[in-house]
């Protein structure tokens, strides 16, 4: 893929990754796994480095550098840590709805700050109640003069509990017109954020609770005008939550096949490097094909999006193909660890945990496999990709 969707400035950004993950976070595994909580510190410190700003125009701080750049990022720190590279998703997912639908001094007040990494953004829209059916939220947003008062919850919301601002869609009328966003500060009265509760994985990152009670946002903290906020929730999901979760299964996918082929050289059976068996070179053929499949459903995807083009359904593919494979690449490499994956010396167990929280998030795969009946049958009613392809223009430089 090299000269068709990378070039040598994103192997640059690459290098840069990979050493500050290896440096960085690989060393902070042990405590965070031991923990099962958010690690701050660390995720302020990689917010340092930039990165949240990929898909943001140098004009406002960011790297303006693209999808594919946003691509490579989140891949290689995944790589090291499916945690880290969750949360560097969902801050990125969190900028996308002031990108494309904050006025021009919501994009100066807080797109600088998320370029810098002095603030953590995320996006809440799913409810306990509604699922991934945004139209059946709840929560309620009541205009009082300059005022909104925002009551409900929110869950599963990536960097729940280290965000600092967070893009809330709530219900101000009936119907698909009546969802509206809101940009709500997280130290802002009447908000609060829920018990933290250890995962099966991505020990690390928090996905939690955000509670609204009686909390007051300003009219200039809407997003948009009153009735947009489907809008902000679907172009979200589908121009950035498919595209990070494929990024974040990518790199876990790639730990996989390291660790794999890592421990195939250094066990021997029968005098000869396990990897000498037929029934594991075999195995190992399998795990390469399906990374090399799955890299290149992603970097497709983003690449079209780069160039303003209609790839929703590359999208969607991008993610059930990345999130399938990495499971059953996974479970493979699990039963070529044996017993020896079962111990939590080696990271193998880990990778699988990790790969099986991409599943659920900005649709299920039978979500994915639904939506591309769709554009089998020719019955989409139109693509977000091409909605919003113009709204903001990045340079290619990294």
């Amino acid at each position: 893929m090299d000269g068709y969707f990378t070039n040598p400035l994103h192997h640059r950004l690459r290098g840069r990754v990979r050493e500050f993950a290896e440096r960085e976070v690989r060393p902070r595994i042990p405590a965070m796994e031991a923990s099962r909580t958010a690690h701050r510190e660390l995720s302020r410190l990689i917010a340092r480095q930039g990165w949240l700003g990929a898909t943001i125009s140098r004009d406002h701080g960011g790297m303006g550098a693209g999808h594919l750049a946003k691509t490579i990022i989140i891949e290689e720190l995944s790589r090291v840590s499916g945690a880290m590279g969750a949360m560097v998703q969902a801050s990125q997912l969190g900028a996308a709805k002031i990108v494309h639908f904050g006025n021009e001094e919501q994009k100066k007040s807080w797109l600088p700050l998320i370029s810098a990494g002095d603030c953590l953004p995320t996006i809440a829209v799913t409810e306990a109640e509604s699922g991934g059916h945004v139209l059946g939220m709840a929560a309620t947003a009541v205009r009082d003069g300059d005022e909104y008062i925002l009551n409900g919850r929110k869950v599963y919301v990536g960097n729940s509990h280290v965000g600092d601002l967070h893009g809330v869609v709530v219900r101000t009328g009936p119907g698909s017109g009546g969802l509206t966003a809101f940009l709500v500060e997280s130290d802002r009265p009447g908000f609060s954020t829920g018990e933290q509760l250890p995962a099966m994985g991505l020990h690390g990152f928090s996905f939690g609770e955000l509670f609204f009670r009686d909390c007051r946002v300003p009219v200039r903290n809407r997003l948009g005008a009153e009735g947009d906020g489907l809008a902000v929730a679907y172009s979200s999901s589908v121009l950035y939550g498919r595209a990070n979760l494929t990024a974040v299964s990518l790199g876990i996918h790639q730990a996989i096949l390291d660790e794999t082929t890592r421990f195939c050289a250094q066990r021997h059976r029968y005098g000869k490097p396990l990897h000498d068996l037929p029934s594991i070179k075999l195995k190992l053929g399998k795990l390469q094909s399906s990374l090399m499949t799955a890299r290149l459903a992603a970097y497709h995807a983003v690449h079209l999006l780069d160039q303003g083009l209609p790839c929703d359904a590359e999208l969607m593919n991008a993610k059930l193909i990345n999130v399938e494979s990495a499971i059953d690449s996974a479970r493979s490499a699990m039963e070529i660890h044996a017993a020896a994956g079962l111990f939590t010396d080696r990271p193998i167990e880990r990778y699988l945990r990790d790969a099986l929280h991409m599943f659920a998030p900005a649709g299920t795969s039978d979500v994915q496999l639904l939506r591309l009946a769709e554009v089998a049958l020719d019955t989409v009613k139109g693509q977000w990709s091409q909605r919003l392809s113009e709204t903001v223009r990045l340079e290619p430089a990294v």
